[in-house]
């Protein structure tokens, strides 16, 4: 095998087991979708056809594209729409062999609309439970704060959440990140970590390395979501290696939203190259041109990856989940099989 192959069968990259830990439920909302819950809800929206919709997917940074998305979860009322929009994403991971899926939500984005944290989250819960039976899908669920929003509320947030406790694994940290550093959030993260939740936070995206030692010294998380900017500080890049830090990275993402100019210019093989537990996901993808699938197509074709970057990378992507011992093991040696029976 050359070390750099122009491309990689698309059949290799299907059918490679892997995790995904990066992907917010709500920027799963296909406009096919959208339009089908608004219509089922009587709510009318501003755009006049799928293909209106996708025409505005042309953002300029981070807050272009949540202007749009929190217009989307709109149509987000009952039970049945989280359900639905769950049970979509799942199909389309099970389609793309992902056997763990590690999966974000936005209460607040609904609470503050007077949807109940209950109903969001049983509606969610329900599709996970379905899928795991139905498709063979491991699952976990994380809520995240908004981090455009206070502390406060975030706190106010996590009481809520504390009578479904046993239906999420971990709390994160999204939205826009510039002007809105980890360390204001570190009470909240205290008070998850006392009732055993882990924690995780969007850091070094937009924001600057320093966001990503914060998360790591004030939130105590287990993985960086993002993270693309810890190159920019060498200690820090030391210390992910040396701590095997997983980053949740988000190649079409950064791009779309002009982290990077072009998945040429992505430092996603860079960092891999550095020994970091870098891992490729695919976080909003009816935004952002695609699944964990087309991100890992769009990676190898830019950055000229290797059957065995790509087996890394999906090695990585279970090796940094939630799961326990024995099922990561398991999925691992399924992962190997899979490799040296291809190659």
């Amino acid at each position: 095998m050359s070390l750099r192959e122009p491309t990689v069968p698309r059949i290799f990259v299907k059918g490679l087991p892997k995790a995904e830990l990066h992907i917010h439920i709500e920027g799963s909302l296909e406009p096919e979708l959208m339009f089908e819950i608004a219509e089922r809800n009587g709510i009318a929206l501003r755009y006049a056809s799928v293909e209106e919709v996708r025409r505005a997917y042309n953002f300029s940074n981070l807050q272009s594209f949540l202007d749009i998305y929190y217009e989307g979860t709109q149509v987000l009322l009952h039970e049945r729409d989280f359900y639905d929009l769950t049970w979509a994403y799942l199909q389309k991971a099970s389609s793309q062999n992902v056997r763990r899926a590690e999966i974000f939500f936005d209460p607040q984005a609904h609470n503050d609309r007077g949807v109940p944290f209950e109903t969001v989250v049983t509606g969610i819960h329900r599709a996970l439970v379905d899928a795991e039976r139905q498709l063979g899908i491991s699952s976990a669920l994380i809520m995240c704060f908004l981090r455009h929003l206070s502390a406060d509320a975030a706190m106010q947030t996590l009481v809520d959440a504390l009578p479904f406790r046993e239906w999420i694994i971990a709390v994160g940290l999204d939205s826009s990140e510039v002007g809105h550093p980890p360390k204001d959030f570190k009470p909240v993260f205290d008070k998850a970590r006392e009732h055993g939740l882990l924690t995780v936070a969007h850091a070094g995206e937009e924001g600057p390395a320093e966001y990503i030692w914060q998360a790591l010294d004030e939130l105590k998380v287990s993985r960086i979501d993002h993270g693309v900017r810890c190159v920019e500080d060498p200690r820090l890049v030391e210390r992910l290696r040396e701590e095997q830090i997983p980053l949740t990275v988000c190649p079409l993402s950064n791009v779309k939203l002009r982290v990077f100019d072009t998945i040429q210019d992505h430092n996603l093989k860079q960092i891999l190259d550095l020994g970091l537990c870098v891992t490729v996901n695919s976080d909003d993808p009816a935004y952002f041109g695609g699944y964990i699938d087309e991100n890992l197509y769009a990676t190898q074709q830019g950055l000229h990856l290797t059957r065995n970057d790509i087996y890394r990378l999906a090695k990585n992507s279970f090796r940094a989940s939630f799961l326990d011992e024995g099922n990561k093991q398991q999925l691992l040696s399924e992962l190997d099989d899979f490799f040296t029976s291809y190659v």
